[in-house]
């Protein structure tokens, strides 16, 4: 069996779709790091929102590198901080309510970093931030977009896709765009290519 060339250490629907759009040709392996764990004592420590996601990108990056030491392996990870809170995946549509209720005419920072490892050790990382203004809506916008996105407002540490019925909250984003969708590409497709992965490597 051929040894992967990449591997996305991630279970992230939106990630995936990012490489796979990029023509890349990778495998999915998610790594396994509690991230909840990893995330309360980096609190704890008081990392600032883009350290802790960019620790826990690291994280997954090299505990799947660990398994697979002749491949490249991407990790990623995003954070939302909104006037000192950070806020996590929503685990039901109630706390999605909740929190875009909290998020709702306010401007909040979105942190996404990538790491990539190779060999167990980390070869190299980005991390890039970007500011989101979402509107001052109603209960019954809100509960009309619940409804018509469902569960996959679970998926996002936002509760939204931008790419979708997500881009009606907005007033205003300031940011690169794949960054807000949780994977900065523009230089990690920099990176890979000068590593031999690219369009050529894919076809």
């Amino acid at each position: 069996m051929p040894i992967p060339s990449l591997i996305l250490a991630s279970a992230s629907p939106s990630r995936r779709q990012l490489l796979a759009s990029a023509g890349l040709s990778f495998e999915v392996e998610p790594s396994g790091v509690d991230e909840d764990d990893a995330k309360r004592s980096l609190l704890g420590s008081r990392a600032a929102p883009q350290e802790i996601a960019a620790r826990l990108a690291e994280l997954k990056a090299l505990r799947v590198s660990a398994r697979h030491r002749q491949t490249l392996v991407v990790g990623g990870d995003s954070t939302l901080a909104c006037q000192g809170r950070l806020f996590d995946k929503p685990t039901s549509i109630e706390a999605a309510r909740k929190q875009l209720l909290a998020l709702r005419g306010q401007t909040h920072e979105l942190f996404s970093s990538v790491v990539v490892a190779g060999d167990g050790e980390r070869l190299w990382h980005c991390n890039e931030r970007a500011r989101l203004t979402m509107r001052p809506f109603d209960e019954a916008f809100l509960d009309a977009y619940l409804a018509r996105a469902g569960d996959s407002v679970l998926s996002s540490v936002g509760a939204y896709q931008l790419e979708g019925l997500g881009a009606h909250l907005f007033s205003r984003v300031d940011g690169d765009y794949f960054t807000i969708l949780g994977l900065p590409l523009l230089p990690l497709l920099s990176f890979l290519a000068g590593h031999g992965i690219g369009l050529a490597k894919a076809a």
